[in-house]
């Protein structure tokens, strides 16, 4: 930010607050910046974005713009508001959370699915971090500009499983050094479609947002966009149709599990973001069809549990290490699907597959 730029927002202690910012990928192509922000702003209008860029706004490089201006690659795109977000004014709220340990310095939790572990768009009451605030006080935050207390890492919203909450500043510059080292151990159970190849590999590619979507996120393999990313996986049991896998991360990125495995062309089971709430792998019949529909009815979330934890303990050196048994909505649709593998296994040979291309829902 410029010298200028800071100067206008402290005048007459009239600042504005940054509400959402964004570099343009390098393969984007000329846009209306109305039209842009549209598709990355969830819950946000054409009318919203105009009027705002008619108030002076919305900077583009520090500058404000119209809502005609076109977005090029490089551009550094920022909504400035008179009102502070609302995720800086977390509320506490009464939520219970299942604590399975606590000391003085941290508290692991296992999340349950549906969570939002952070308030944002969309999700500004009953996060994890409104329960946190109520159960317990002066949690470290790891930004003086949006309140996050204890948090050092997170899962997504339907995803189940552990998460370690720092209790103290010690704990939290402990945790955050472990987990960007790499030195944290995590598992994840999934359920994916399809059969892999190999009954255990390993995924790299850079992840980063998609260049479409900006919900999603996508494997670069060249390199050129995202962050390094790395997952080791192993097959669990395979079912015919769809895989139990282990996984264990060595980078810790954003839906990495998710944009990894459907790169390769296995999308987690009801994945809707990645299109894994689809039949990918099976047949025809529509007993078939019925029994997929109500597994996804079963578990209305994508098939992913971070099942276990290790890290050192912030003071005492001590390497603490949990599980978190797989929740009862995976472990439902893991025996409808065990069941069915078993007694469908004479017939598969008389079934017309359907074996679609995952990676055509990248394009």
């Amino acid at each position: 930010m410029t010298e200028d730029l800071e100067n206008f927002l402290e005048e007459d202690d009239n600042k504005l607050y940054e509400h959402f910012s964004i570099t343009v990928d390098k393969g984007q192509s000329l846009l209306r910046i109305d039209k842009f922000l549209m598709v990355r702003i969830e819950n946000a209008t054409r009318n919203k974005i105009q009027q705002a860029a008619e108030n002076g706004n919305i900077l583009v490089n520090n500058e404000a713009v119209k809502s005609n201006y076109k977005v090029k690659p490089g551009d550094f795109i920022q909504i400035m508001l008179e009102n502070p977000p609302r995720e800086n004014d977390v509320v506490a709220e009464d939520i219970p959370i299942r604590i399975v340990y606590e000391d003085d310095q941290v508290v692991v939790i296992d999340k349950e699915p549906g969570m939002v572990v952070h308030p944002g768009h969309g999700n500004y009451t009953g996060t994890l971090v409104n329960a946190l605030k109520f159960h317990f006080d002066n949690l470290p935050s790891m930004s003086d500009q949006m309140e996050r207390p204890g948090l050092v890492h997170r899962i997504d919203k339907d995803t189940s499983g552990l998460l370690v909450i720092a209790k103290t500043e010690v704990a939290m510059t402990s945790l955050a050094e472990q987990f960007a080292d790499h030195s944290t151990d995590r598992l994840y159970n999934a359920l994916v479609w399809g059969v892999l190849a190999e009954d255990q590999g390993t995924i790299t590619g850079h992840i980063g947002r998609h260049l479409k979507d900006r919900m999603q996120m996508a494997v670069f393999e060249d390199g050129s966009q995202g962050k390094h990313a790395i997952t080791h996986y192993k097959v669990i049991e395979n079912f015919s149709y769809v895989t139990l896998v282990e996984c264990k991360l060595e980078t810790g990125r954003t839906h990495q599990i998710r944009a990894h495995f459907k790169h390769i062309g296995h999308p987690l089971f009801n994945d809707a973001r990645y299109g894994g709430d689809k039949i990918l792998k099976g047949t025809t019949f529509n007993k078939y069809k019925q029994f997929v529909d109500n597994c996804f009815k079963a578990c209305p979330r994508q098939a992913l549990h971070a099942r276990t934890l290790g890290f050192n303990h912030p003071t005492t050196g001590e390497r603490l290490y949990f599980e978190s048994p797989v929740p009862t909505d995976m472990l439902d649709i893991i025996e409808r699907w065990r069941n069915y593998s078993v007694n469908s296994v004479h017939a598969q040979e008389q079934d017309a597959p359907i074996d679609r291309n995952a990676k055509e829902l990248e394009d």
